[in-house]
């Protein structure tokens, strides 16, 4: 099988997470990345840690597969200029710096690289969008969480209770996955119009875009949403549970499901009670239905009622610990856990890319790139000799 992406080459000015999250997608897809880093220092996330890999972050090395690093110091005269032969053969330029007054006078704003080369496609991600009032302010995940509306919603369910954001950067990954989508998009167009475009993706607005149905009943009925714990707004049973060891996770989503669900688990008589006969029934008493659903379930251990969701076909399972998802049996049988050797941290692993093709395929060519390891082979391929690389780094251009 092929790559999806052969022959692209994606300049990536990014750090952190979202750009890098978007680039490592890419590169699984076959495209060529390069990973422009700062001299010295390189993308910030080299250095969050614990953990550490021999000197190696874990973070780091979980989002930056596939990639080439080349060290550039893109305020310098020379630098600038390696940018500008880089941007002259690439596809896509991503960067994330936030303020545009700063992407111009480190010359790399939309309008300078498009200039250059017509069939860039150009990415800015950034806290808030290219325009509007906050346009220049950064943005990082957990603000993005919290200005989103989303972390209103999690947590304690109680009046006074403390909101909780998501323990993974949830608004860095999904401005990736926005970005993965546009980059692709444009892509395609490309081959219509034969020009590039840019491409203005932001956090807040990627966060915000996760409320869809909250939004939808609020913008349309002027019901704003409360903080309902692990209950679902519109449907119920749809909740965890707790059984006689553990919690459970019971998703019981139509009426079909519903009358199946109560001859599994022994509540034959519960489709019959006029308080939960119908969905509607059962979310205005959502607190009557809990209570009668933990006593039931608290008579046995978890696996017992899974399994009786499991002979019934009703949707349902346990809530693994990390650990247990990272030997999860049906993980391990499509194998998405990756494994690819690295020069200084040994064997690395890191999840798969969750989209499967067919036709095509993603491949898992190289482990994360040391700081600068690439820098000559691309200096090399723009028809940089050796005396000369030696010289950029001796003065700091690389």
């Amino acid at each position: 099988m092929t790559a999806v992406l052969p022959g692209i080459t994606i300049l990536d000015l990014t750090q952190a997470m979202a750009g890098p999250y978007c680039t490592m997608m890419l590169g699984d897809m076959g495209a060529e990345v390069i990973k422009i880093e700062r001299p010295g220092r390189g993308d910030q996330s080299r250095g969050w840690g614990p953990p550490f890999i021999k000197g190696e972050s874990t973070y780091f090395l979980s989002v930056n597969r596939n990639k080439k690093s080349l060290t550039l110091n893109i305020q310098s005269p020379e630098g600038k200029e390696i940018l500008r032969k880089l941007v002259a053969q690439a596809d896509v330029f991503i960067c994330n710096i936030p303020k545009q007054a700063s992407r111009e006078r480190a010359g790399v704003d939309a309008e300078t690289l498009r200039a250059l080369n017509p069939r860039l496609i150009y990415v800015a991600v950034t806290g808030y969008g290219l325009t509007g009032p906050y346009a220049d302010r950064p943005g990082y995940d957990m603000v993005a969480q919290g200005e989103a509306g989303l972390m209103s919603l999690t947590g304690d369910p109680t009046p006074d209770g403390e909101p909780y954001r998501f323990p993974i950067p949830l608004a860095d990954i999904t401005t990736g996955l926005y970005a993965t989508i546009g980059i692709l998009g444009a892509l395609f167009a490309r081959n219509t119009t034969g020009r590039g475009q840019t491409l203005d993706i932001n956090l807040l607005e990627s966060q915000t875009a996760w409320s869809t149905i909250l939004a939808g009943s609020y913008l349309n009925a002027g019901a704003a949403p409360t903080r309902l714990g692990n209950d679902h707004p519109t449907i119920v049973p749809y909740q965890v549970v707790p059984a006689q060891d553990k919690y459970v996770i019971i998703a019981v989503g139509t009426e079909r499901l519903w009358q199946l669900f109560c001859r599994a688990v022994g509540l034959e008589h519960l489709p019959e009670d006029p308080r939960f006969r119908t969905n509607a029934d059962r979310v205005q008493r959502r607190t009557e239905m809990a209570d009668i659903l933990e006593a039931h379930f608290k008579t046995q251990p978890a696996d017992f009622w899974l399994e009786k969701l499991r002979e019934a076909g009703i949707p349902g399972g346990p809530i693994n610990r990390i650990p247990e998802t990272m030997e999860h049996p049906q993980l391990r049988a499509r194998s998405f856990i990756v494994e690819l050797q690295h020069p200084l941290a040994g064997l690395v692993k890191s999840l798969g890319n969750p989209v499967n093709f067919s036709e095509t395929t993603v491949a898992y060519r190289t482990p994360p790139p040391l700081l600068g390891e690439h820098t000559a082979t691309v200096l090399s391929r723009l028809g940089y000799p050796a005396a000369d690389i030696v010289r950029l780094k001796e003065t700091g251009v690389i």
